[in-house]
């Protein structure tokens, strides 16, 4: 019998594991309030920086930071629960999506929402989580990108 044991999706692009990074960076800032600037000197010393963009994970991880409060009024109408209640895994993938969707107009969004439910599928703590992080980022991507989206692109 074959293993059945789940395999987590991996990040193939350097950005994609710049992404990663800063969603596991972002859950350290949420969870132990780690500030960031030691954050990007433990995984810029760690050899599991590797591939990644480490430009992009800094831009990332400093702009994300940076813009957390704004990002917070774009994605908190869609909850379905308080801010507070959420994983902190979770509200860091939803942090790092709406930072890429609002900041980042050279990513597509549909490439921002996949990456995040990538994300969610790797880290999230319930099961159900990367379709809770794929609805409420569309709902994002609608208000903060519509003519894109409107478009199809």
């Amino acid at each position: 019998m074959k293993d059945q044991v789940r395999k987590d999706p991996m990040p193939q692009s350097r950005r994609g594991l710049a992404r990663r990074l800063t969603v596991q960076a972002l859950y350290s800032w949420l969870f132990n309030e780690t500030p960031p600037e030691r954050l990007l000197k433990q995984f810029r010393e760690d050899p599991g920086l590797g591939r990644a963009d480490a430009e992009y994970f800094q831009a990332l991880l400093d702009g994300t930071v940076r813009e957390a409060p704004q990002l917070l009024t774009h994605f908190t109408p869609h909850l379905d629960r308080p801010v507070h209640e959420l994983d902190p895994m979770e509200r860091a993938i939803l942090m790092v999506g709406t930072y890429e969707l609002v900041f980042c107009p050279d990513v597509p969004w549909r490439v921002v929402v996949n990456e995040s439910v990538n994300l969610a599928k790797m880290f999230g703590g319930v099961d159900e989580s990367f379709k809770f992080v794929n609805g409420v980022l569309d709902k994002v991507a609608r208000s903060t990108r519509s003519v894109e989206v409107s478009a199809g692109l």
